[in-house]
């Protein structure tokens, strides 16, 4: 997904406790499904922002080169700018945009 449109608030705000209630038929499920997908995306973003900061990397950094990386610092400061993962999963939710299913519920005899 393209985490980079996102159109997810950069701050928090108040919900309505029952349109999370809606959708699963309890609050607590509901509670479950965003963070897991919230865990989902925090791991895909600190995966991409960890391969571009790779890029930067080098074995002989001296003093000058750590404090005078801009593009280094453009990149981490573009990360921080990003809606956080958990208003990026309320969205998804909100906008039907996330599949969940409940295991089914066997009993051995």
């Amino acid at each position: 997904m393209a985490y980079r449109d996102s159109t997810a608030e950069r701050t928090t705000i108040t919900r309505n406790i029952g349109d999370l209630e809606e959708k699963t038929g309890n609050v607590y499920e509901s509670i479950v499904i965003l963070s897991k997908r919230a865990n989902q995306i925090n791991a895909e973003l600190k995966e991409e922002l960890t391969s571009k900061l790779e890029e930067f990397a080098s074995s002989t950094d001296n003093l000058e080169e750590i404090f005078e990386n801009r593009e280094q610092i453009e990149v981490s400061r573009f990360y921080e700018r990003l809606p956080k993962p958990g208003a990026m999963s309320m969205q998804e939710f909100e906008e039907d945009k996330i599949y969940w299913r409940k295991p089914d519920s066997e009993t051995k005899s």
